[in-house]
């Protein structure tokens, strides 16, 4: 029981008590001793609340607070960045610990660079929020749904006794784990396509300076 529990059942027995000893049979003073438990229980499930709100919300830094500004966004859309990328810092924390804890799973990291792809993409989100949108599948249905496949295959595995269509369901998970890792690693070529077009303007411009010095 916690401590938030503990008094709000502490008040309701006082007053519990204080109506039993009391024989108290007026309906005015009852609804009176109602309402000053329905107080308190108001009063300390909003100092806990707050105590709660106050752990989730991080501060921000001066510096990254401007470079999002520089980048154009507005606070409301700053807002929006920081808890979306809090919510995908879970969900990569979250998939790396399921990988670690199977054979199977780390073969297909393995094969994809799923996590690293993953935090890559993370780093270079943060550095360039704008381009939010254009990571939409990684960020909405990609990772958590990997998140959640990978959840339910390590649930399944330590059943101590495994029927024939238990197995056949963990292969099958297997093979959908692998498809999404695979996508996510497609998210991340997706996302960096661009940075790659670049350089190849620039390697074009730089081979055409340097025939035209020859």
């Amino acid at each position: 029981m916690n401590k938030k529990n503990g008094t709000i059942i502490g008040f309701v027995l006082l007053a519990l008590f204080i109506w039993l000893s009391a024989g108290l049979e007026d309906t005015v003073t009852v609804v009176l001793l109602i309402a000053l438990v329905w107080c308190c229980i108001r009063f300390f499930g909003r100092k806990s609340s707050k105590k709660k709100k106050a752990k989730t919300i991080q501060h921000i830094s001066k510096e990254k607070e401007q470079h999002y500004k520089d980048s154009g966004m507005s606070p409301s859309e700053i807002a929006l960045f920081r808890d979306t990328m809090s919510q995908t810092k879970e969900l990569i924390d979250h998939l790396q610990t399921n990988i670690n804890q199977n054979a199977k799973l780390k073969s297909i990291d393995l094969r994809y660079d799923t996590v690293r792809a993953s935090k890559a993409l993370f780093k270079d989100l943060v550095k360039r929020p704008k381009r939010l949108h254009l990571a939409n599948h990684f960020l909405y249905t990609h990772l958590p749904n990997l998140v959640e496949l990978t959840d339910k295959y390590l649930e399944i595995n330590v059943h101590e006794i495994k029927s024939k269509e238990t197995y056949d369901k963990m292969e099958e998970s297997i093979l959908v784990i692998d498809q999404m890792a695979a996508l996510i690693a497609q998210d991340y070529q997706n996302f960096v396509a661009e940075d790659f077009e670049d350089i190849d303007v620039e390697l074009s411009l730089a081979k055409q300076s340097i025939q035209q010095q020859k």
